[in-house]
């Protein structure tokens, strides 16, 4: 059954206007507006508001939890895979904008979600959405999207000109922001723009803590195939140390996949206590915040581990802080990068890759050292995307290989990444 919607199109001046009433086929009768006659048609009230710190408001309906957080406002450009962004720990911190309209529509399951530590709070502060959320119709599905964010704490607005907005982070730069739900629709309004105003933003902000594990564990599930879904590596080649910074499930099962036995460790783990696993390798997992700041007490250990010799392979975050103890520096990027169609190109082969991506860091390339190589660049922006040290069994890359969600182009560096550990000597999985 069509109904009429209307949608919040801001203007950039602090206020919103909106478009004239539409036919939306898509939706089903009675949200977000109402009937009280056959022939008489009601714009429900807005129940939700999204705040910028330069003032601008836009107004939608409220989905999820109710009460209001303060993040970096973001956009991601992935056609699937609502459930694992929204359980990505790297986007702590952050309100993500989903350019894709239809979100929701094949509800959420308990197998895809991404967060390795599961008694961390949710990471994502809130999420904007173009089109409410439909009747679910997958049959994977397991829940409502709407009563899954509530469980979860997350807030969402609906009926926002997502395009609109992911302009303006283009041009301006993801801004920081609140995003409040309250279904009776009453708002301080003077406190949520004080509070957008005010946060200091990610710059200097570790959110590691919030997202890493309390204790370590081992791991063996492998990636999800049809149609037997996840396995287990019952005969595991090499054993890995792997640094839980905001460490994504799919990680960890390419790491099974590819033939590891995996210990996690917290992020506040010396090399110390990651030499004393004996481990053939090292890995540096994802996350979320400034690397510069985490850095300030892992890029030390990470050095350290340097030192040993061993194999070192770093992902999003884990590859900053790689790079940063390797004497290079990082910067805050205007956009960021999030999304799951990003070009990569691998300077060694000229091999274009499809990648999924999720940083608002970036190392400079400027400041690589000169036994540093870089093997993998954006073909977006040019930016730095992948680094090697020169004869040493020690690379990371700035994307994401495990993708969920997203293409599967790179899987192979968690097969080189064994390689390395193969040849580095002789190795005991089950030491």
């Amino acid at each position: 059954m069509s109904r009429v919607s209307c949608t919040a199109r801001l203007d950039y001046t602090g206020s919103e206007r909106r478009t004239s009433r539409r036919l939306s086929p898509h939706t089903t009768l009675g949200w977000p507006l109402t009937t009280t006659t056959s022939d008489a048609w009601t714009e429900a009230p807005s129940t939700a508001r999204l705040v910028l710190s330069d003032g601008t408001v836009v107004s939608g309906w409220g989905l999820g939890a109710e009460g209001s957080a303060v993040g970096e406002v973001c956009f991601n450009t992935a056609m699937t895979g609502y459930q694992e962004i929204l359980t990505d720990p790297s986007y702590a911190g952050q309100i993500i904008t989903f350019t894709f309209p239809h979100i929701g529509n094949v509800g959420v399951n308990d197998e895809d979600i991404e967060a390795s530590n599961l008694a961390a709070v949710t990471g994502v502060r809130g999420c904007i959405l173009r089109a409410p959320i439909t009747a679910s119709s997958n049959y994977r599905a397991a829940h409502d999207l709407d009563a899954w964010l509530k469980r979860r704490g997350i807030i969402a607005i609906a009926g926002v000109d997502t395009r609109a907005l992911t302009a303006r982070i283009r041009t301006k730069g993801m801004p920081n922001g609140v995003i409040a739900h309250d279904r009776s629709g009453n708002f301080d309004m003077d406190r949520l723009k004080t509070e957008a105003a005010q946060w200091s933003g990610l710059e200097g902000m570790d959110l590691v803590p919030e997202v890493t594990t309390g204790q370590s564990y081992s791991w063996d599930e492998t990636r999800w195939a049809w149609p037997d879904g996840f396995g287990r590596q019952e005969h595991p080649q090499v054993h890995v140390v792997a640094i839980d910074y905001g460490l994504k499930r799919n990680i960890l099962r390419c790491l099974a996949s590819a033939g590891c036995r995996v210990t996690v460790l917290p992020a506040t783990a010396t090399a110390e206590d990651v030499l004393a696993h004996q481990p053939g390798g090292v890995f540096l997992s994802n996350g979320p915040g400034d690397p510069a700041a985490t850095g300030k007490y892992a890029v030390p250990q990470i050095k350290k581990l340097l030192a040993s010799g061993l194999p070192i392979f770093g992902i999003c975050l884990g590859h900053q802080m790689l790079a940063l103890a390797l004497g290079a520096k990082t910067q805050k990027m205007l956009q960021g990068h999030h999304g799951a169609n990003h070009p990569v190109k691998d300077q060694s082969t000229g091999k274009v890759e499809i990648t999924s991506m999720n940083h608002g860091f970036t190392v400079d390339r400027e400041t690589l050292p000169g036994d540093i190589v870089e093997t993998h660049v954006s073909l977006f922006d040019g930016s730095n995307c992948g680094i090697v040290l020169q004869h040493r069994p020690v690379f990371s890359v700035q994307y994401h290989p495990e993708a969920s969600p997203g293409p599967q182009d790179s899987h192979y560096l968690f097969d080189r990444f064994v390689e390395a550990i193969r040849k580095n000597g002789p190795q005991k999985a089950d030491r």
